[in-house]
């Protein structure tokens, strides 16, 4: 987990032009690639979710994107902590599945 102020100078994008982030239409699809790999990719997408942040990618979603998240999910009052909780879970499932299987007993 990241620090809840400092996760903008570890990311992807801190280096690069901000204006490739808010572009408009099929732009946002290659505009995402730039979150791609991005290690605070959920610091992101969550701040954005939180303060309801209408333009540009964000944490590799399209403005389309979440605001058809925050429609489908309107209950949802703090973002990092359900996408990072989501974000252990996946880790813990990942960590399960790449267990070797026990050999059966016989």
């Amino acid at each position: 987990m990241v620090e809840q102020d400092n996760w903008r100078a570890q990311a992807a994008c801190r280096d690069e032009d901000s204006e490739q982030l808010f572009v408009r239409g099929s732009e946002q699809r290659a505009a995402r690639l730039m979150c791609v790999g991005c290690r605070v990719r959920t610091e992101c997408l969550a701040e954005a979710l939180n303060r309801k942040i209408e333009f540009g990618v964000w944490g590799g979603m399209t403005e389309r994107e979440r605001r058809a998240l925050l429609r489908r999910r309107p209950e949802v009052h703090n973002w990092r902590t359900l996408l990072e909780a989501a974000r252990r879970e996946h880790a813990d499932s990942d960590t399960f599945a790449a267990r070797p299987a026990r050999p059966a007993a016989y």
